[in-house]
C-alpha cells in the first residue's frame, strides 16, 4: 500500500504535486499557495494511515465473506430476520472487531 502518496493527499487535498517513487527528495511541489508538507509530517501521516489500515483489516475480511446482497435478501425472505442475523453473525464472530 502506498501510504506516501495517500499521506500527501490527506495532508494537502488541494495540493498539486508529482513524485518519482516514495522519496521525499523527489517530491516536486507545484502549488505555490499551499505550503509543502515536511518529510516528518508526511511520515507521521503515513504511520497514522497505516495503523488505520491495519486496524480495519477485519472490515475487509468480513466484506469478502458476507453473502451477496441478493443472497442476503433471499435469506431474509425465506428464513426471516433471525436466519439472516445468524448468517451474518458467523462472519462477524470469525472476524471480530479489535
Amino acid at each position: 500500500m502506498d501510504f506516501f502518496s495517500q499521506s500527501i493527499r490527506s495532508l494537502c487535498p488541494e495540493g498539486r504535486w508529482y513524485c518519482h517513487g516514495n522519496d521525499y527528495n523527489e517530491l516536486h511541489w507545484l502549488s505555490e499557495d499551499i505550503p509543502k508538507p515536511t518529510k516528518e509530517e508526511i511520515e507521521a501521516e503515513a504511520q497514522r494511515l497505516q495503523t488505520e489500515y491495519e486496524n480495519n483489516e477485519y472490515q475487509r475480511l468480513r466484506a469478502i465473506e458476507y453473502p451477496s446482497f441478493a443472497d442476503q435478501f433471499d435469506l431474509l425472505y425465506h428464513g426471516g430476520y433471525d436466519a439472516w442475523k445468524a448468517e451474518i453473525n458467523k462472519v462477524k464472530q470469525k472476524y471480530p472487531k479489535p
